[in-house]
């Protein structure tokens, strides 16, 4: 039994030194896919790895969306060629003096390196105030900030398995920009029941202003995220 259970803490060391991910990181998916509400109630009143026993939210939200940049990374891409119009793509690479593939996979490394900064800037400055206004508890922004993450990781989590398909073109990208929304809401009525809102009407109203809130959000961070990728694919390299 002792050695089973070395080799069971060395395997678990040996995933978080490879991949940063451990038992820490298992227990809060599976938390924030079973018990959001609880495992909320954790964050907020018992720190924010609840006594060791969790990851942090951000932390936890920023592997969450470095997964799906490597599958992203797996399917070749594709961002940059779904957001802009294919003759202007052109256009820059004649400029840069690429072709139009090396461009675009320039362009992909570099919006791979600044989406996720970008967002989560822009996800805090917007959500934490609705967060911080709607919890009955006086949250301060250390703590309102770790609820914003907290949501968003448990919105995130539902995501990953479906984000392979997230930035095809046509109708199954559609298809999945409304499930994206629809699993928004839901996270939110199941994790804020009893702290962001009592009645189930209220709920959907302030589910229905904080996803929305975020999609303003993401409208305004790509902006610069793509003039950052677009620059650095004509500039740098």
């Amino acid at each position: 039994m002792d050695k089973e259970r070395v080799d069971r803490q060395g395997a678990v060391h040996l995933a978080e030194d490879t991949t940063g991910w451990g038992l820490a990181e298992v227990r809060t998916a599976r938390d924030l896919i079973l018990h959001p509400r609880r495992l909320l109630e954790q964050w907020m009143t018992q720190g924010s790895t609840a006594g060791g026993h969790y990851s942090r939210p951000l932390r936890f939200y920023i592997g969450l969306n470095a997964i799906m940049m490597v599958v992203l990374f797996i399917r070749g891409g594709g961002f940059i060629e779904v957001a802009l119009p294919p003759p202007m793509v052109a256009d820059w690479a004649r400029s840069a003096g690429k072709s139009t593939e090396m461009f675009l996979a320039d362009a992909e490394n570099w919006l791979g390196l600044v989406l996720v900064p970008v967002f989560c800037a822009l996800y805090a400055l917007m959500a934490v105030p609705l967060l911080r206004w709607w919890d009955a508890e006086d949250l301060g922004w250390r703590r309102g900030f770790r609820a914003t993450f907290a949501y968003l990781s448990a919105w995130t989590v539902l995501m990953v398995p479906l984000s392979w398909f997230t930035y095809d073109i046509g109708p199954v990208g559609m298809s999945m920009s409304v499930v994206m929304f629809l699993l928004s809401l839901v996270t939110f009525l199941r994790m804020g029941r009893g702290r962001w809102y009592r009645s189930p009407g209220i709920g959907v109203i302030k589910a229905l202003a904080l996803s929305i809130t975020l999609y303003l959000a993401s409208l305004i961070g790509m902006a610069p995220v793509l003039g950052i990728a677009i620059a650095g694919a004509m500039y740098a390299g």
